[in-house]
């Protein structure tokens, strides 16, 4: 009941009951009880009448009920670090990703018990954002290790994948921009890909079965300010790009030359495929020493030419392999194959029409401007573009990195 000749006691008692039913904003709370009623001071000064008390009371009031009540909401999502994930498949995918309970801390992406980060060596070029990578395999399961195809889940599986950009990439410190998370999980029906888009509050993501379009700015490595209009996958797409080299819709970059690398789970930087190995949910691999490992398209110390290979590996070989969606253009660009004309040397186009623009090879040595290969990665119209989904803006420096290996070859 609201005392009228002081605003005294009643907001804090509200605020103890707050406190009884939902624990998990004790902190809101104590922060509430002194910035906003500076512990049990009289709101107003005892001259003020017993109607403007009762406002001000009332007030105050609604805002700390509301703000409790956001933050409770938002805690209860991804409050409890002991808690584990629940990624589970009953035929639909869940309206919120909070439903999953994948992280403890969305914004450090620190994930809940059940979940594995890992990383790849040379990551897909996504107009630079930055990606956060795990796993979730049911308990008392295994994956299955392959040499040189993607690695094999067991039923019930799924990868999370969240992109985001830094405000600033000179200076992470200042902070960064969840934008989506992507989730493929491997039902009885095989794997199902869906992405979320993170609100602007950060605190969840909502399912975009049809996509998404984000306009985003940040400050680039080099000071300039980038932005761009950044497109979120719709269903159609995830499945168009995930077939990889298998012609079915599956994992992409969970393949042994791009997983054998060091990762920090804690204790420091171990091998990532001796690590599961050891922790028993990868079986028959071999140490990594005696698996194969790509260069880092990055890497200056590894040679320009197994850089590029990488780079087009995981760039371009989801479509352009044996069995994938541009397997008609019979041009191959996946880090095993070793036929020069098949990987686009003086290899003509087989339906690119105008999208060659003027050029009549994929890949003419100590040529890059007549090699269509670069023209497509230098283009941003949509019907020219390579790739033509997951990018925008051109990858000024893996432009670069193709531009000096073409110049590098000689001229047949």
């Amino acid at each position: 009941m609201l005392k009228t000749d002081r605003c005294k006691a009643s907001p804090l008692e509200v605020i103890y009951q707050i406190q009884k039913s939902s624990p998990s904003v004790v902190s809101l709370t104590s922060v509430a009880k002194k910035i906003l009623f500076r512990e049990n001071r009289p709101c107003i000064e005892k001259s003020a009448s017993p109607f403007q008390c009762a406002t001000i009371h009332i007030m105050r009031l609604i805002t700390v009920i509301t703000s409790a009540l956001i933050v409770a909401i938002s805690i209860s999502s991804y409050a409890d670090s002991t808690k584990s994930a629940t990624l589970f498949w009953d035929g639909l995918f869940e309206k919120q990703l909070a439903a999953y309970n994948l992280f403890s801390d969305p914004i450090t992406q620190t994930p809940n018990k059940g979940l594995i980060p890992y990383d790849i060596i040379t990551p897909l070029f996504s107009d630079y954002a930055q990606k956060n990578r795990f796993f979730y395999i049911p308990s008392g399961t295994q994956i299955e290790y392959r040499k040189d195809e993607a690695f094999v889940f067991p039923v019930g599986s799924a990868l999370i994948k969240t992109f985001s950009y830094p405000i600033d990439f000179r200076h992470p410190q200042k902070g960064r921009r969840l934008v989506e998370t992507r989730l493929l999980i491997y039902t009885p029906q095989g794997w199902k890909g869906a992405a979320y888009l993170w609100n602007d509050d950060q605190t969840d993501a909502t399912l975009k079965i049809a996509g998404a379009t984000v306009p985003l700015e940040w400050k680039h490595t080099d000071g300039t300010t980038k932005n761009t209009n950044y497109l979120v996958p719709n269903m159609n797409q995830c499945k168009a790009c995930h077939r990889g080299t298998s012609g079915i819709t599956g994992p992409l970059g969970l393949k042994a030359h791009q997983l054998n690398r060091k990762y920090d789970y804690g204790r420091g930087p171990v091998n990532q495929i001796n690590h599961w190995s050891k922790i028993e949910i990868l079986q028959d691999a071999p140490l990594s020493d005696n698996a194969p490992k790509l260069v880092s398209w990055d890497d200056p110390a590894g040679s320009l030419k197994q850089r590029v290979l990488g780079y087009l590996d995981i760039n371009c070989a989801h479509c352009h392999n044996e069995k994938g969606l541009a397997s008609y253009t019979r041009l191959n660009l996946t880090y095993s194959e070793d036929n020069p004309h098949d990987r686009g040397i003086m290899k003509r186009p087989t339906a690119a029409g105008n999208s060659s623009r003027g050029r009549y090879f994929a890949i003419v040595p100590g040529n890059p401007d007549a090699s269509f290969l670069l023209s497509r990665l230098t283009a941003t119209a949509p019907h020219i573009r390579m790739p033509q989904t997951g990018r925008t803006l051109v990858h000024d420096e893996g432009v670069a990195l193709l531009r000096e290996w073409i110049l590098s070859l000689k001229p047949e």
